[in-house]
């Protein structure tokens, strides 16, 4: 049935259960598990000339820093996995999209994600990013509350 499933993670306990159902579905089917972490690009603050230097090394701890939070949660799905799972962090504007890409790029034929649940503004402003990768995605998802 499913061979490879990717498990987005952003860290919270939420995405760490999805992580969870992931591995008792991979079990049974001998499926590998590969897991992402989306990192959003740093943000530059509004300034003036001459900054550059100062701008490449906050960039530099900005990326540097992220990448330690990443190994983090990643290290946390590859717990909850077993110890059997393969990780993946990305920069991107876009985590929908990066998930999606990875997914595509790995050969998963499963998407197992969590969702936060927002509901009312807050998922008008927030957006979500399992409801786009639920609309954009080829590979099935299977969402964890």
């Amino acid at each position: 049935m499913y061979k490879h499933i990717l498990v987005p993670t952003d860290g919270s306990k939420l995405s760490l259960k999805a992580a969870r159902e992931a591995a008792m579905l991979a079990g049974p089917l001998n499926a590998r598990i590969t897991a992402l972490y989306v990192i959003a690009p740093f943000t530059p603050p509004m300034a003036a000339e001459g900054i550059a230097f100062r701008l490449q090394r906050q960039v530099r701890d900005y990326e540097q820093g992220m990448r330690k939070h990443a190994d983090v949660a990643l290290a946390k799905v590859a717990k909850a996995a077993g110890g059997k799972c393969d990780t993946a962090s990305v920069i991107h504007d876009n985590p929908w999209e990066a998930i999606i890409s990875a997914a595509k790029g790995k050969k998963c034929d499963l998407i197992v994600m969590a969702s936060h649940g927002r509901r009312g503004i807050s998922a008008l402003l927030l957006g979500s990013e399992t409801q786009k990768v639920l609309t954009h995605s080829k590979t099935p998802v299977l969402v964890c509350r």
